[in-house]
């Protein structure tokens, strides 16, 4: 039975990868000519090497609908910011090899071309593999420990009951938040596990952590209802510069939308204390479609 949702959200993460984000040259295109860019894009992206995701501007510009999709929020509040940046086209190319993946990207961009320029890439990779499977931030700190697993990772990441061309897609939220190392290297260790809640030597979450804790703060099953989604996060660097690019993929924006309103503070004051060691400089949702017969399923847009 063939799957219908891109299988490179659901395989671990890879070595590395490069988080492109595309918007429609200035000097416009027709729809048509969008549609026509977008197939020759559908060749290269297969949902494993490539993850292709779709930003609500680029949706209203074919004249389509997908229900429960629309642009990233300002979550600002409580003394911290949350920035919206919205994009058109998200591609999430991923590998075992930095260089290959310079020349796959160099393929999607000229098969978009001219209707599609790059705006972003971000390059990221694995750090730390741990023996549970999931990479650590650089913080040290295990990521992804309260993901779902098997079934329970699919109903929580991919539409389903929703129709042909709908099934197995899935929304996508990405953040690129930058890391103040020197901020973090400057707590004592109890501090750093209790900024977390979890301890780092072992990764046992800290039961009478404060309220301001990330585990706290992003406890899914705490929310009604429940706010599971599945996160591939990576860590990047630039230079001197480094962090995570949060990604997390559910069958809505639901849960990413839960969790963030939390920790901004917008639900009771209290921020989550992330904040105080990291700050999110981009934040935007993308749809990533289905598959059919194993290629995109692009009816939705139209195609």
């Amino acid at each position: 039975m063939n799957t219908l949702y891109q299988p490179g959200i659901f395989e671990p993460i890879p070595a590395v990868a490069r988080y492109v984000v595309f918007s429609l040259s200035e000097t416009g295109a027709d729809a048509q000519a969008i549609k026509d860019a977008l197939l020759r894009l559908s060749q290269l992206a297969n949902g494993s090497d490539v993850v292709l995701g779709i930003g609500p501007s680029l949706v209203a510009a074919l004249g389509a609908q997908v229900p429960g999709l629309h642009e990233f929020p300002d979550f600002s509040g409580s003394g911290v910011e949350v920035p919206s940046t919205p994009g058109t086209l998200w591609c999430w190319v991923r590998g075992d090899d930095l260089g290959d993946l310079l020349h796959l990207t160099r393929k999607v961009q000229k098969a978009l071309a001219p209707e599609f320029a790059v705006r972003h890439v971000v390059d990221a990779f694995r750090h730390a593999l741990a023996e549970s499977g999931h990479g650590r931030d650089l913080t040290g700190f295990e990521d992804g420990t309260e993901n779902p697993v098997g079934e329970a990772a699919e109903e929580a990441a991919f539409v389903h009951g929703q129709g042909e061309g709908l099934d197995g897609s899935s929304f996508v939220a990405v953040q690129q938040w930058v890391h103040d190392l020197d901020a973090f290297e400057a707590l004592a260790d109890d501090e750093r596990d209790h900024h977390i809640g979890r301890r780092l030597v072992d990764n046992e979450e800290i039961e009478d952590s404060p309220v301001s804790a990330h585990v706290k703060r992003t406890a899914q099953e705490s929310f009604d209802p429940p706010a599971f989604m599945l996160r591939r996060s990576m860590p990047w660097m630039m230079s001197m510069q480094a962090g995570l690019m949060f990604v997390a993929f559910g069958q809505s924006l639901y849960a990413f939308e839960a969790q963030m309103r939390r920790m901004a503070g917008q639900d009771d004051g209290i921020t989550d204390a992330m904040f105080q060691i990291s700050r999110p400089v981009s934040g935007a949702y993308f749809w990533c479609p289905p598959l059919r017969d194993g290629k995109l399923d692009l009816r939705r847009i139209g195609l």
